[in-house]
């Protein structure tokens, strides 16, 4: 019997002292063989090419893309850009400018999605569930559920896994349904607290155990850094996705 342990993180949304806490808490821990990364790697934090460093130069890294990615590169290779998306093209723009070009190409190998068998467990890994395959500008990304068994079951109704894990909604998500195990580890760089959420997963052939864990970090010096560099609509940023309200 081969069993699985991995680590799962989501949304780091360019935030380099929250991954690296959590990268740090995964290396102490024993057994696990994987880490896998469900998208939204940059956008909302500054860091971005600190970001992407750290997580291609590591072997056991497994990447996808999210919307904010996906954004960023159709600015880059100067393709249609997502209507939807409009209230984030300036940080965006801001965000690609600042992007260091050898990254381009890595990104655009990346899928959208990444499927394993373990013990006999079919599991899936993607950002969000896809309405259709289309380009980022057609909005190929569901709309957000409220995170409920019920909405998530709905949701994910035509996917027969055993597990189901996703991110691009923030909150942390743990639903066991009759079909699926469903996992969403929560935003590891957006989050109200200086903690950095993530999970770490086993599978074995008894079945599919889940450990939501969160790893402390230092988050003054990142927060500060919004302003030290002139971040496009950093107090909406700061206030959405950190809870940092301006005085």
């Amino acid at each position: 019997m081969n069993d699985l342990r991995f680590a799962v993180i989501t949304d780091i949304h360019g935030n380099r002292p929250a991954l690296s806490a959590v990268l740090n808490e995964i290396d102490c821990t024993k057994g696990i063989e994987h880490i896998y990364c469900l998208g939204d790697m940059i956008g909302i934090g500054p860091d971005t090419n600190e970001v992407l460093d750290i997580l291609f130069s590591n072997k056991r890294i497994s990447m996808i893309t999210g919307n904010h990615d996906e954004a960023v590169l159709a600015l880059l290779k100067g393709e249609k850009y997502p209507e939807s998306h409009l209230r984030a093209k300036k940080h965006h723009q801001w965000v690609a400018d600042r992007m260091n070009p050898s990254y381009i190409p890595l990104l655009q190998k990346l899928p959208r999605e990444i499927k394993i068998t373990n013990e006999g467990h079919r599991i899936l890994f993607n950002h969000y569930n896809l309405d259709h395959n289309g380009h980022i500008s057609q909005d190929p990304f569901s709309s957000i559920v409220e995170p409920t068994l019920q909405n998530i079951e709905k949701l994910y109704s035509h996917r027969e896994f055993d597990l189901i894990c996703f991110g691009h909604h923030h909150p942390i998500h743990y639903f066991e349904g009759m079909r699926s195990v469903y996992l969403n580890p929560g935003s590891l760089g957006c989050s109200k607290e200086a903690l950095a959420p993530f999970s770490i997963v086993e599978v074995t052939d008894k079945g599919i155990k889940v450990d939501l864990k969160k790893a402390r970090y230092e988050k003054t010096e990142f927060l500060l850094s919004y302003e030290l560099l002139q971040i496009p609509d950093r107090e909406f940023l700061l206030k959405v996705f950190h809870s940092v309200h301006s005085h």
